[in-house]
Order: structure tokens, then C-alpha cells, then sequence
């Protein structure tokens, strides 16, 4: 005997929806062909699975009996067709942010190979570990030192040098290049970072050892009002550089040395995904990764060598 999964998940749709209408609806179907794949299940099983009453339908013992199964059996038919869709769809990779390393990365692999990648941007890692876990997204890329939850893996993709944005009337204007000592006791304005986030983590790690205050106060209101309000003060600096911030005369970039701080980027993907882009991918950002001396947070270190 087979089963019909589009009478089973009919019978599932009348047992959620306790009527037969609602579940015509949901389905896209007339009443009647859902009455009419439901009775060929039954005549198929041998047996009645719902009581029909003026009110609605609900499972019999029977039904009530045959229920789990018919989830599990269409839990795994909609499985298998997601993952043969995935196969030829397009690399779905959270890069984070549009203004970073890792997009450099995404490009480079786009334009030298032959596969379709889909950008997607998140908020870090709540929502990142249940889209790699459940497949929505195929690789993510972010700062991560805590315990990776099960089935997720890691390599380091990135070390993204991180300077400094002042404006002319600050003292530090005319300079190409400044010492992280002379950094300390500056105030830096980011009120994009949001609490307990995994750029805002760093920032706190920089702060502690560098005496540099981060000031998170206020709304963010665009990129242009963090402009202004830096161009115009001779005090305060921001971390960040001018393709994530372009287009302002008034600020000045300005690299840190001695020792420059970097942002650690992880490329990390679950272990069950057989999208086939994937590997590639991930062996392209390996070989993109170049072990460097710049400053990184104690939690980061071990996660990224440094050159031989």
C-alpha cells in the first residue's frame, strides 16, 4: 500500500483547522477535493481517521493514533524537498554588514567562480545560529569567542584593521597615523553599538586595555548625524572608515599603530548543509585569511594565529 502525502497532509490540515472549510482554504482546494483525498486515505488505511459532525471533524482513535506518523511523514517529505531545493539555489551568506571585510570576500568568490551567492544581512548571533542550524542561510560570518552550539564550525576568514575618524578641529587631524597610546582618554561616540553585541563586546575589551572611553548614549539617526556631529567636535573620535562612512569633507581617517586593532571576522556554517557552493566557499575565505600581528581582544586570540 502507499500513501497519498497529499491526502495525508490533508487530513493533517482538517485536524489542525477542526474544519473542513478552513482547511480547503489553507490548502488552496474545494471542500470537496479535501473530502475526496481524506475518504481515498481512509478507504487506503482501512479504517475511519476523523468523526464528521455539523460542527467540524477531530480525529477517532484511529486518526488520533495515526497522527504522529502522518507529521513525522510529511515532516520529512517537506525535508527532503527543502534540501534538493537548497542544491540549486543560490549561496545564502550573512555577511553582518554591508561595509566590512567579509563582503570583499563574497565578492572576490563571485567573481572568480561560477556561483550564484544571495547576501543576507542579520543582527548577530541569535537569529545567525538557528538560520545556519534550520538552512535558511548556508555560511555567516561574525566575531564569536563564546562556545559554538552543536554542529556549527568555525575558521578564521578575516582580521580588518580598524582606524580612527576625527574632524579637522580635532588635535589629531593632521596626522596619517597615530600610536594607540595617544588614543587614551579620548571619548569614541558609537551609538550603533548595540548592547551585549558581539561588536560591542570588542569595544569594551579595546577600552579596558587602551583607557579609551566608549560612549554608546543616544539614537542613531544615519550615518550623515554621526558625520556632523564628529566633523564638528575637537574631541570627540569614532571607530570606523570612510567606506562606511563616505562622503563627508569635514572628518578625516586616520590609521592606528603600535598596535593596530582589528576586527576578528569567523566564517562559520553548520556541518549538515550540502548546499555545494559551500565548500568552495568556505576554502576560498581560508585561503583569503592572512595571519598578522595586529591587536585583537585576549577571548579572540586563540581563534586566530599569528605568523610564524
Amino acid at each position: 500500500m502507499e500513501l497519498d502525502l497529499g491526502a495525508v497532509r490533508a487530513f493533517l490540515a482538517v485536524v489542525d483547522d477542526g474544519r473542513f472549510t478552513e482547511a480547503a482554504d489553507r490548502l488552496d482546494m474545494t471542500q470537496q477535493a479535501v473530502s475526496k483525498r481524506i475518504a481515498k486515505l481512509e478507504a487506503a488505511l482501512g479504517v475511519p481517521l476523523l468523526h464528521r459532525s455539523r460542527t467540524g471533524a477531530e480525529p477517532t482513535e484511529d486518526g488520533a493514533a495515526f497522527l504522529p506518523q502522518a507529521r513525522a511523514l510529511i515532516g520529512l517529505a517537506d525535508q527532503a524537498t527543502a534540501m534538493l531545493r537548497a542544491r540549486h539555489r543560490a549561496l545564502r551568506i550573512d555577511v553582518l554588514g554591508h561595509n566590512a571585510a567579509p563582503i570583499e570576500i563574497v565578492r572576490s568568490f563571485y567573481e572568480t567562480g561560477d556561483a550564484e551567492v544571495d547576501i543576507v544581512v542579520s543582527r548577530g548571533a541569535g537569529s545567525r545560529w538557528t538560520a545556519l542550524t534550520d538552512g535558511s542561510i548556508d555560511a555567516a560570518f561574525g566575531r564569536v569567542t563564546a562556545p559554538l552550539p552543536p554542529g556549527i564550525r568555525r575558521v578564521p576568514a578575516a582580521l580588518e584593521p580598524i582606524p580612527i575618524l576625527v574632524g579637522h578641529r580635532h588635535r589629531l587631524a593632521e596626522h596619517r597615523q597615530v600610536p594607540m597610546r595617544e588614543l587614551s582618554g579620548s571619548t569614541a561616540w558609537m551609538p550603533g553599538n548595540t548592547p551585549e553585541s558581539e561588536w560591542a563586546d570588542y569595544y569594551r575589551h579595546l577600552s579596558a586595555e587602551f583607557g579609551v572611553h566608549i560612549d554608546t548614549s543616544g539614537p542613531v539617526f544615519g550615518h550623515d548625524h554621526m558625520m556632523e556631529r564628529i566633523g564638528a567636535s575637537p574631541d570627540l573620535i569614532t571607530f570606523g572608515n570612510k567606506t562606511q562612512f563616505p562622503g563627508h569633507p569635514d572628518v578625516v581617517q586616520i590609521a592606528i599603530t603600535d598596535p593596530t586593532p582589528a576586527y576578528p571576522w569567523s566564517l562559520m556554517w553548520h556541518e549538515a548543509n550540502r548546499h555545494p557552493s559551500l565548500p568552495s566557499f568556505i576554502t576560498h575565505a581560508q585561503h583569503h585569511y592572512r595571519p598578522q600581528t595586529e591587536w585583537l581582544p585576549t577571548p579572540d586570540r586563540p581563534h586566530f594565529p599569528t605568523p610564524q
